[in-house]
């Protein structure tokens, strides 16, 4: 199913992508120069198409970098819970095992077999069927 839904998603975008880059297969000219629009020193000539999947790659980019700093906080409380329930664990084992050997090992016989705690099996203390 969900194989079904990534192709139901993947397939028109790519179809709409490839259309995209046929219509507008034209190239630009980019400038990063504010201050002489005529000449400029910093340009960039390339394909519109490519110019807008840049910026959209780009802004996904940042857009992931911006969440990931934004949870940090979240992360350190993870590490840091973590290490807390690692030390909680650690102190659980070390207090079950200096209290195992404390406890007297309580013995008891064997019942015979066949022989419940009143008698034998399935009979009550009258000796009556249970």
């Amino acid at each position: 199913m969900r194989k079904f839904l990534t192709a139901l998603i993947v397939i028109p975008l790519g179809l709409v992508l490839v259309d995209f880059t046929v219509a507008n297969h034209h190239s630009i000219t980019v400038s990063f120069d504010p201050f002489m629009s005529n000449d400029p020193s910093l340009s960039v000539t390339l394909p519109l198409f490519l110019l807008l999947i840049l910026v959209a790659a780009l802004g996904v980019i940042a857009g992931g970098c911006a969440v990931w700093f934004g949870q940090r906080h979240w992360r350190r409380a993870a590490r840091r819970n973590e290490a807390d329930a690692r030390a909680a664990r650690a102190e659980l084992a070390d207090l079950r095992a200096q209290t195992a050997p404390a406890k007297p090992e309580s013995r008891h016989l064997p019942a015979p077999s066949g022989v419940g705690l009143y008698g034998p099996v399935g009979r009550d203390k009258q000796r009556a069927t249970l």
